[in-house]
């Protein structure tokens, strides 16, 4: 009898991890499609706020392109592009490269965004908000998914 109540409950607890196991992995799989699928919109670097506003400048962008493995957008100046790389919820991007225009409004931010970038080595994805990480976990850019009607 003790022998069936243990394995019983033995049972019960690997079906449990198990179980945990795979809704870790469809939510990991799931920020990824997410990640790789849609624009993103910068709204913190660290923890201020970005500017927003008509004399605000361009808002800088994100987007990841999932086949060619390249990543492409705007620091809020010039037009950013590279490659990357995901391992997990690890994610490294290479050969970034940038326009040089001059924007006598925007140049702080930029600047910023760029120096942000450059630490970043981990990513979260929820629901609308993308999240860059740097290599001790903490949130360098904070990004919300753009929604096209």
């Amino acid at each position: 009898m003790i022998k069936i109540i243990l394995s019983t409950a033995l049972l019960a607890t690997t079906l449990t991890f198990v179980g945990c196991n795979t809704v870790q992995t469809v939510e990991k799989e799931q920020g990824l499609v997410l990640l790789q699928s849609n624009v993103w919109n910068l709204s913190q670097i660290g923890a201020l706020e970005v500017k927003t506003g008509p004399d605000a400048g361009k808002l800088p962008s994100i987007q990841f392109d999932q086949t060619a493995k390249r990543v492409s957008g705007s620091d809020g100046c010039n037009r950013i592009m590279g490659g990357y790389s995901l391992n997990g919820q690890q994610l490294q991007f290479t050969d970034m490269a940038a326009t040089r225009m001059m924007c006598s409004d925007n140049m702080q931010q930029a600047d910023d965004f760029n120096q942000a970038l450059a630490r970043v080595t981990g990513y979260q994805v929820y629901s609308n908000t993308l999240r860059l990480l740097d290599r001790h976990g903490n949130v360098v850019l904070t990004f919300k998914r753009v929604v096209t009607p």
